[in-house]
């Protein structure tokens, strides 16, 4: 009994943290939405928002093509297709993912900067 009240105590505090960083620290419904797509399809694995990992930060690609109009096209193509040889030797692989959620992520990732 002891072991399950302890559980519950810490997924109560986890949440209630979860909650303070989200209320300190508000992000808009649509940021929160792609984050949790990133996640969904793995984009974690190679990238994070703020330091390079297999692949560029989100805020690397953002800067990049900072003041690109066709930014966001060109992010799309790169995460439905894959690229190679733009941020090194490494390439990135296709992504299956539907252009509705292609076009969410590379918004929220040219909003990282």
């Amino acid at each position: 009994m002891n072991k399950i009240r302890r559980m519950c105590a810490s997924t109560f505090v986890s949440a209630g943290t979860a909650f303070l960083l989200l209320a300190a620290f508000p992000v808009s419904a649509a940021a929160a939405d792609a984050a949790a797509l990133a996640a969904k399809y793995n984009c974690q694995t190679c990238h994070a928002v703020d330091k390079k990992l297999v692949g560029p930060a989100f805020k690397e690609v953002a800067t990049k093509y900072a003041g690109d109009a066709g930014a966001a096209a060109k992010l799309q193509k790169s995460i439905k297709s894959g690229s190679s040889g733009v941020w090194g030797a490494i390439p990135m692989p296709p992504n299956n993912v539907p252009d509705p959620d292609v076009k969410a992520l590379a918004e929220w990732i040219l909003s990282t900067k």
